[in-house]
């Protein structure tokens, strides 16, 4: 006899056996008892929770012949049996994915005319609805709103939102929740219990987490784990192993380090990993999992109902706030979220994360503002556990050959010069010519020690084109302005080395403010000299 995958085997079979929906469970039991059918129904919901299923079950409950009190069917009658074995020429199971044009749906409207051959309701599950194009849910419009009264329409989608909201409107919603990690746990060992399989505890739990409130998934991983280790006891390490992800001590000690920014500790642990046969993507998800938690614990205190992990690895987090702060966890988690988007286009994610990792243990290599703010929040946790910060002082000399010293100030501005500058952005926008204006955008204007007006512009290819519209911009200057001025044109590029020989290197004031702000945040009493 060919074996049966355990997520099969063991699909629910009654209402009582739909694990994490009690909500919707009791709502259609109800329905049934009462005689309160609705003619459509949809379920939305992740994949594994159990929306298929419940469909099912319902549709037995209703042309049940003997139903129990409880609304439950009694999977013993010959329409029960011929359902459950899906022979039922009265529950018509569709795959939208597939079947999802217009002619699937009137093969639908002329079908339904026809009474059931036996039972009381002919039942549609139509599982993936949002597959189907606009013209099949035009055509599905009319009959899920007015159907037959035999024949129910149960919808089934991953992704409600792409389903049209006429669609919506005719139908009850149910929305499945992820099943929790302590339920699929508990189901989960009943399960082997049944099959008499050896697995720990904390095997089966870490197997529930990897589900991600999916119990399809978390059967088909712990079916896969069992037969790597047929007639062996599965432990949480043979589950890693299988899964190529990593042990939770792996994820500290990272944390360690890169708190630390050992670069050296990092990359063999990285070198650790890839010997041990684990997956890099993996990795990064659950690292990413890993700093969340912290945050969370590190920010919220009592995390009682948040997170969903064991007393001993609670502990261990709270220990991490002694060479990690909040600010260096969420800009850990900015990062890391960035790595794992480029990991997508990669070939080689293992350079792609060693990369990563030497830059964020080089501080140096960092420059906005969220690596400066994690930096000033490393140095505070360091300062405020008495650590002695040294600061590695720079060369004079070094100092003055990276940033020269002003030449001499430019000369003030007339007012005339001043007030063209200040209404060039208005100006360009005025301009009827929509290709010239769109040039314009990339122009700004500039002065040197001479009587010109200079028309910087962004590329040296602009500078041609502006060329063979001088007239229309000289003459769009002289109505503005009221006088006529003397235009040329150079490059970004040109005119940046011209001040830069004249007057040294232009100072950014408005980094310098940023930064003293920032500054000022962290160190109130600070006293910031030029």
């Amino acid at each position: 006899m060919s074996y049966t995958a355990l997520y099969r085997k063991f699909r629910p079979n009654t209402f009582g056996g739909v694990i994490g929906q009690e909500h919707i469970v009791k709502t259609l039991k109800n329905q049934i008892k009462s005689g309160r059918v609705s003619h459509a129904y949809l379920f939305c919901g992740t994949r594994g929770t159990g929306k298929t299923s419940t469909a099912k079950i319902f549709a037995r409950a209703i042309n049940c012949l003997s139903p129990t009190e409880d609304g439950e069917p009694c999977n013993e009658c010959a329409l029960c049996k011929d359902i459950l074995v899906g022979r039922s020429v009265n529950v018509i199971e569709i795959d939208a994915a597939s079947n999802n044009s217009v002619d699937n749906i009137r093969e639908i409207r002329e079908e339904v005319k026809y009474p059931p051959t036996e039972g009381y309701y002919k039942v549609y599950i139509i599982d993936e609805v949002h597959m189907l194009s606009n013209s099949a849910f035009n055509a599905l419009l009319k009959t899920l709103e007015e159907p037959p009264a035999h024949v129910i329409f149960i919808l089934a989608t991953t992704d409600p939102q792409k389903v049209p909201a006429t669609i919506l409107s005719r139908c009850q919603r149910f929305d499945f929740r992820r099943i929790t990690t302590d339920d699929i746990t508990n189901t989960l060992m009943g399960y082997l219990a049944e099959e008499g399989q050896d697995i720990t505890p904390e095997a089966v739990r870490y197997v529930a987490q990897l589900g991600d409130g999916s119990m399809r998934d978390s059967l088909s991983i712990l079916d896969q784990c069992l037969a790597f280790y047929s007639g062996e006891t599965v432990t949480l390490e043979m589950v890693l192993d299988v899964m190529g992800a990593v042990d939770q001590t792996v994820l500290f000690e990272m944390t360690q380090a890169l708190g630390k920014k050992d670069s050296r500790r990092v990359m063999e642990l990285v070198e650790e990993m890839m010997l041990s046969g684990r997956d890099i993507k993996q990795f990064v998800s659950e690292y990413l999992a890993h700093l969340r938690n912290f945050l969370m614990v590190s920010t919220l205190g009592d995390t009682t109902g948040v997170l969903d992990i064991s007393g001993e690895n609670l502990e261990r987090l709270k220990g991490c706030s002694t060479f990690l702060s909040p600010q260096e966890a969420i800009f850990l988690i900015e990062r890391f979220s960035y790595l794992q988007g480029d990991m997508r286009y990669s070939t080689n994610e293992r350079i792609l994360l060693e990369v990563e990792l030497l830059r964020l243990c080089s501080p140096w290599t960092q420059t906005d503002m969220t690596a400066l703010a994690a930096r000033l929040a490393g140095l505070e946790r360091q300062v405020a556990q008495g650590v002695s910060v040294q600061i590695q002082p720079v060369e004079q000399k070094a100092a003055k050959k990276e940033a020269p010293k002003r030449k001499k100030r430019p000369p003030a501005l007339p007012e005339d010069k001043k007030k063209l500058q200040e209404e060039w952005p208005l100006l360009r926008n005025e301009v009827e010519d929509v290709i010239l204006k769109s040039q314009l955008k990339q122009v700004e204007i500039a002065f040197k020690e001479d009587d010109l007006v200079y028309l910087v512009c962004a590329y040296a290819a602009l500078t041609d084109m502006l060329q063979k519209n001088m007239d229309k911009i000289e003459s769009l200057l002289d109505k503005a302005m009221g006088k006529s001025f003397s235009l040329q044109t150079i490059t970004k590029e040109e005119y940046d080395r011209w001040y830069e020989v004249t007057y040294g290197k232009a100072e950014n004031k408005a980094e310098d403010a940023e930064f003293e702000s920032l500054l000022g945040s962290y160190f109130p009493e600070a006293d910031f000299e030029e």
